[in-house]
């Protein structure tokens, strides 16, 4: 967690930094995310946590080919332009830094009431979720949190193991370990390994 902090606070210091942290659920790249912020805050980057579970598009839309459609979970269910939009332009280069925290809550399928929040310069916003790389959003680090077939498999509850051939195509198709900057291997939870793509 230290040299993930230190290499994202070796940014410059009047400089957004736009972080994701790309998981499947079993491989918790929010426990991840949220193990950041302190690190970042004692080096003196305001932190913002977001997560890509509050950019999912309505239920109307995610769920139109069922609730257990693996292409549907893999190419419809995150709002990839709200995020982007919301999120990420806002912290481009002269852009406002004015960024919507939570857009929609998929529990009750209505918008979040949240305020946007002010980035200050040299903020870091970290955004946690699943499926995110290989979808031209504009992250200045990327950080993959792996884990084996096997340990997917065993990891991945009952309910949600329909999911797991949207992880497979993943690997084949985003190639995540290749194009995250970084990469943690998470087969054992207690021994991460760290792996940084220069």
């Amino acid at each position: 967690m230290e040299d993930l902090a230190e290499r994202i606070s070796g940014s410059p210091r009047d400089a957004w930094v736009r972080v994701a942290v790309d998981g499947a659920p079993p491989a918790r790249p929010a426990w991840l995310a949220d193990g950041l912020v302190a690190p970042l805050k004692l080096r003196g980057r305001p932190v913002l946590r977001v997560s890509a579970g509050d950019f999912l598009r309505p239920a109307s839309l995610r769920l139109e080919h069922g609730r257990t459609d693996p292409d549907a979970f893999y190419e419809d269910w995150l709002d990839v332009k709200a995020l982007r939009r919301e999120v990420l332009e806002p912290l481009d280069p002269g852009g406002p830094g004015r960024v919507l925290p939570a857009l929609w809550d998929s529990r009750v399928d209505r918008a979040y009431r949240v305020p946007y929040a002010e980035v200050p310069a040299g903020g870091v916003v970290v955004v946690d979720g699943t499926l995110l790389l290989g979808r031209g959003l504009g992250f200045d680090l990327s950080v993959h949190v792996w884990l084996s077939a096997g340990a997917l498999e065993r990891g991945t509850p009952e309910d949600e193991r329909w999911r797991l051939p949207a992880y497979a195509r993943y690997e084949r198709e985003a190639r995540p370990q290749q194009a995250a900057d970084v990469v943690v291997r998470a087969d054992h939870p207690e021994r991460p390994a760290l792996l940084v793509r220069e």
